[in-house]
């Protein structure tokens, strides 16, 4: 195999409504937009990027995706979050997993599930 490096990972996510997503990861997780294509939508916090493609047809019900977003002071994001009134995922509040991470998870309006972890 020859000698590359990989840089970074952008996970893409399908939306129904691009609106609807904006209103979400900007309005409620504090993202920012760094393009907006129509069918196609880049956001960014921090150091992450997330990717959306228009899906208009997605059966939420039917829909897997999902992110790990790994954070520091999980606590505080936690709590941000809900004096935002995100809901926080009733099966996934946050806490200890024996993998020895912190986590929680929300899901966003087409149901792709957002974990956040930091390490014990």
């Amino acid at each position: 195999m020859s000698n590359f490096n990989l840089v970074s990972v952008h996970p893409k996510l399908p939306m129904r409504n691009i609106n609807t997503t904006k209103d979400f990861y900007i309005g409620k997780l504090g993202f920012t937009e760094l393009a907006d294509y129509g069918d196609y939508l880049i956001l960014a916090k921090d150091s992450i990027e997330i990717h959306f493609f228009e899906f208009k047809g997605l059966d939420i019900y039917s829909n897997y995706g999902q992110v790990y977003i790994r954070t520091k002071d999980i606590t505080g994001l936690c709590r941000a979050l809900l004096d935002r009134n995100v809901r926080i995922h009733p099966n996934a509040p946050l806490e200890t997993k024996p993998w020895g991470q912190q986590e929680f998870c929300l899901v966003d309006p087409d149901n792709n599930l957002i974990t956040f972890g930091e390490p014990v």
